[in-house]
């Protein structure tokens, strides 16, 4: 009898699952666009689904998104996300899976200036710099790496909840599970005022904090802590980027998962049902004209909305309406600058005596936030850097394009400017709430996890999410999406 009770149990199990999709994937996926993010993505859902289902990934621009190259002198040079941390676990793994290398590091000193002259420089020895640190900061340097540190430790819980195929629905699921209300405390306070609990000191803020936040997100330390603290940990050194451009892990990932590259512009994502199914229509415009096609699955892996863009995607036929996307981004443009650098700016009227390939900037002066001598995508064995006083290949990051005036500033002169303007990172304090992975049944907005923090490793972890979210939900299984005390349930299935 208690058998015929199980069976009884396991067929109704079956049932429910055939109803729901069944053994049956899904027959088309889309996703729209081909970053780090959508051809992360489009890979996680092959992994989860198998090779069977079609994988259409529309792009307007070029694959790659934020990771790009400018050619300058028929050399190339990353003109987005240059490098990333050794953490960056999934990016890791692309790297083996794809066969791709780790660049060959030039090592360059870098310098903080302050618009008027440099509050802090770096030297060749590790123990002086420790010792400048201590000498103009006290043990602020310390606290400041022992909170990092600790975020960091309770980040990394993620890779192996996703090991374990677990999945949240939304940001604020994803950050509890990870750090209770400290996470979620900390998207809510700023910087400064979480480092000055600890113990750092205001001048530390302003002149060393303050300037790697400006390097990474061009915002300052009134962001968010939580944001603020991923991107220190990737200050603290051990970064690495790709042999022959970073852009190449999104390329490789799209070609081994064999997907179908769309060149469109997507207009619309339209909710029709079929079967008791919810079923997207996708719209988008080629240069041949206008298409559409019909998915099961629908994951948009580009920032939504950007307000200050001409994007135009809208979404139709969903009650309620899809409208929880507030929020602004912050642009940033990047110039690559061939010339002679103006040393005499930073104090150094013999160009042969500057001894800087980096330099952050507080929050002074206000045109530039990062000026950096940098190498091409491609180092051969015999390749060294430019010196100070040689025409070099210089990358710099603004807020707004630099004006002849500001170019003349940084430059005795130059051959040629070459720039790229990027919607780079959520305008934090834009918006008040953290949104959700899930905007219906299946259909999912990648970009939501930027809203906590912004990196090329978050949009990793993000995409695997959301591949798992998508995975879980199409086969029923509930137990594996939002799970509460995730850390005692991964431990009792080691």
């Amino acid at each position: 009898m208690a058998r015929a009770a199980l069976l009884l149990a396991a067929l109704s199990t079956l049932v429910a699952a055939a109803a729901a999709g069944g053994d049956a994937p899904p027959g088309k996926i889309a996703v729209v666009g081909a970053g780090i993010g959508g051809s992360a993505v489009a890979h996680f859902l092959q992994q989860h689904f198998g090779p069977r289902v079609q994988m259409d990934v529309f792009e307007k621009g070029t694959v790659g998104g934020r990771l790009a190259t400018i050619s300058v002198n028929k050399q190339h040079y990353e003109s987005g996300a240059a490098s990333f941390h050794s953490l960056s676990l999934h990016m890791q793994d692309f790297l083996r899976l794809l066969g791709l290398r780790h660049r060959r590091e030039v090592v360059g000193r870098s310098a903080i200036f302050g618009g008027a002259h440099l509050v802090l420089e770096e030297t060749d020895w590790y123990l002086l710099n420790l010792f400048r640190l201590w000498w103009h900061y006290g043990i602020g340097f310390l606290r400041l790496q022992m909170w990092v540190e600790e975020v960091m430790e309770k980040f990394m819980r993620i890779y192996k909840y996703q090991a374990h195929g677990y999945a949240f629905s939304g940001v604020e699921e994803l950050l509890r599970s990870l750090g209770d209300t400290a996470f979620i405390n900390m998207t809510q306070r700023s910087v400064a005022e979480s480092l000055l609990q600890v113990g750092v000191t205001q001048r530390f803020i302003d002149d060393v904090v303050s300037a790697v936040l400006r390097a990474s997100y061009g915002q300052s330390a009134a962001m968010p802590a939580f944001a603020g603290a991923m991107s220190l940990a990737g200050a603290q050194g051990n970064l690495w980027s790709v042999e022959g451009g970073n852009k190449l892990v999104c390329s490789g990932l799209l070609r081994l998962t064999k997907a179908n590259v769309i060149h469109a512009t997507v207009t619309s994502v339209t909710l029709h049902s079929k079967e008791g199914k919810a079923l997207y229509e996708v719209s988008y415009e080629t240069e041949q004209g206008h298409n559409s096609d019909f998915y099961d699955i629908v994951v948009i892996a580009s920032p939504l909305p950007l307000d200050n863009s001409s994007s135009n995607l809208t979404f139709q036929g969903f009650t309620p309406p899809i409208d929880d996307l507030q929020g602004s981004y912050q642009p940033t443009v990047v110039s690559l600058v061939h010339g002679y650098l103006n040393s005499s700016y930073f104090g150094f009227p013999d160009p042969k005596l500057f001894p800087f390939a980096s330099i952050l900037t507080t929050d002074f002066p206000s045109f530039f936030n990062t000026l950096d001598n940098i190498c091409p995508v491609n180092i051969s064995a015999n390749f060294r850097r430019k010196q100070p006083q040689e025409a070099a290949v210089w990358r710099v990051q603004s807020p707004k394009p630099l004006l002849r005036t500001e170019l003349k500033t940084l430059f005795r002169s130059y051959y040629s400017v070459q720039t790229a303007e990027w919607q780079a990172h959520p305008l934090y304090g834009s918006r008040r709430t953290l949104p959700s992975f899930a905007l219906h049944d299946q259909l999912f907005h990648l970009s939501a996890l930027e809203w906590a923090a912004s990196s090329v490793e978050v949009m990793a972890v993000a995409a695997k999410n959301v591949a798992l979210l998508a995975y879980n939900r199409w086969y029923q299984d509930l137990d594996k999406i939002d799970q509460k005390d995730l850390m005692h349930k991964v431990k009792t299935e080691l």
